[in-house]
């Protein structure tokens, strides 16, 4: 399994560069990396980011000539088109609350499951950039951006729909609720772990709910 950050928006709601901007001190892009790195990943970051080189190997996108409203849709299928294995986690820059032992779990459940993707979803909401795909959904994702068509858990579910087996998208507070204790990180709450960083008022809540951030992985 191959695992890459995904870092390609303007971040034009923060009104400046979300993957270098600190945590307590450490940039967003460092924290995401981390967490792939203690999990025994050597992470890629994907997107059109050559300034982010400095911290990991970068998959610029492949399709859109740089046109930035193919988003994150066109950050995965680069990671796709460049990963030589057919499982690939991908975690989102603006992510610090999400525990590393949750990334461990996604990613043993999709190599069970062998589904086409695998995807968590909080609140009824889905979290597509914090998933785990197969790279047999390239061709559908390669056609989605060739279309226009940017959504990516749209582009997804019907990338799928050609790929074998069924899509596995499940509800992260369900099966929170079902394990044992200790088989995921109990510091905060579920809901918080997949709190985006969109705004600078985002920053300050994040820093007061975990003022001591320093490895993102435990």
């Amino acid at each position: 399994m191959n695992a890459f950050v995904l870092a390609g928006g303007r971040s034009l709601r923060m009104g400046r560069d979300k993957a270098l901007l600190e945590v307590n001190g450490r940039p967003l892009i460092e924290l995401a990396l981390e967490k792939l790195r203690e999990l025994g990943f050597t992470p890629r970051i994907a997107g059109l980011r050559p300034d982010l080189e400095g911290f990991a190997p970068v998959v610029f996108d492949r399709q859109g000539g740089g046109d930035e409203r193919c988003g994150p849709l066109a950050g995965i299928e680069a990671a796709l088109a460049a990963s030589d294995e057919e499982v690939n986690l991908f975690l989102p820059v603006d992510l610090p609350l999400l525990p590393g032992a949750f990334l461990r779990w996604l990613a043993r459940r999709a190599e069970t499951t062998q589904a086409p993707a695998t995807i968590p979803t909080v609140n009824g909401r889905a979290q597509p950039l914090c998933s785990v795909y197969r790279r047999e959904l390239l061709p559908g994702l390669s056609e989605a951006l060739r279309e226009g068509r940017y959504r990516v858990m749209t582009a997804v579910e019907e990338a799928a729909q050609g790929a074998r087996g069924r899509m596995d998208v499940f509800d992260v507070e369900a099966v929170a609720a079902a394990l044992q204790a200790g088989e995921w990180p109990q510091e905060r709450p579920v809901y918080e772990w997949f709190r985006n960083l969109n705004a600078p008022d985002d920053v300050a809540a994040v820093e007061q709910t975990a003022p001591s951030i320093h490895h993102a992985g435990h």
